[in-house]
């Protein structure tokens, strides 16, 4: 991945129909994406109860994306419902974090991922409970309880392969590793969100840091893993700067919608 690609300016436009629509593609594309990678693992993983495991939360997160992204056609009122956005947009118009969308990995390096983006999106959600935005809330106090499970399930992994034999481990280590440089975008907050936090819409990510970092530590020092060393952030998901890993992923997910574009499903 070319570093340069994604600039520290964080600056990006309103989205055409408002920063509420750009929001909502925020929080659906981070869960439509990383359902994606993890359908990848269906019949792959290393055993059938992680296969199902991996499975139902890659369900979990189709629904909230679906919620998200109705909603979000909705507000742009151009006839584009949750289907239509997924299915028919190219990735630069995608603001999904890049965490979300780097390969699988091995086992490990997904179960990093995992955690990572669910911790964050738990913090994310039980504060979302509170939006000023009825719909945006009920949506969050649906998903709540299903990112915890996701959260938890990860983090035990994260310590059974870190605790776990010297390959498990440091396959674990280089999981985590590739992660790193994702981790600050989970916590931006640029032109578009901030208007939507002053009317209680949206949640101020940059105060759920402090939490997770907490909940990081504790997990790690239950695995006997090292403290994370993080090296410089790249960020450039949200304003649709997006690494080549998008690209193949969405060639492969909207394969059957793009051939076949008046389908009915």
């Amino acid at each position: 991945m070319n570093r340069d690609f994604f600039p520290a300016d964080t600056r990006t436009d309103s989205a055409p129909h408002g920063a509420m629509f750009d929001y909502l593609l925020r929080l659906g594309d981070d869960s439509l994406i990383l359902c994606q990678r993890l359908t990848e693992w269906c019949g792959h993983a290393p055993a059938l109860e992680i296969d199902l495991s991996l499975a139902n939360i890659g369900l979990d997160l189709i629904g909230q994306a679906t919620l998200f992204l109705n909603f979000a056609g909705a507000i742009e009122d151009r006839g584009r419902d949750g289907d239509r956005l997924a299915f028919h947009r190219d990735a630069s118009d995608f603001r999904n974090c890049l965490l979300v969308e780097q390969p699988n990995g091995d086992f490990a390096q997904t179960m990093a991922r995992q955690f990572l983006f669910s911790t964050a999106q738990l913090g994310l959600f039980e504060q979302l409970m509170l939006s000023t935005e009825p719909r945006i809330a009920e949506i969050a106090a649906k998903g709540v309880k299903e990112v915890r499970y996701h959260a938890d399930l990860a983090a035990d992994w994260i310590v059974r392969l870190g605790d776990g034999t010297d390959e498990s481990r440091n396959r674990m280590v280089v999981g985590l590793d590739w992660c790193w440089r994702f981790i600050d975008e989970l916590f931006l907050v640029d032109d578009v969100e901030a208007g939507l936090i002053e009317q209680g819409i949206a949640v101020d990510r940059s105060a759920l840091r402090g939490a997770f970092d907490a909940r990081l530590s504790s997990v790690l020092a239950d695995a006997g893993l090292p403290a994370p060393v993080y090296p410089r952030g790249v960020r450039g998901g949200r304003a649709g700067r997006h690494s080549e890993h998008l690209g193949h992923l969405l060639a492969t997910m909207q394969h059957l919608p793009r051939s076949y574009p008046d389908a009915v499903w």
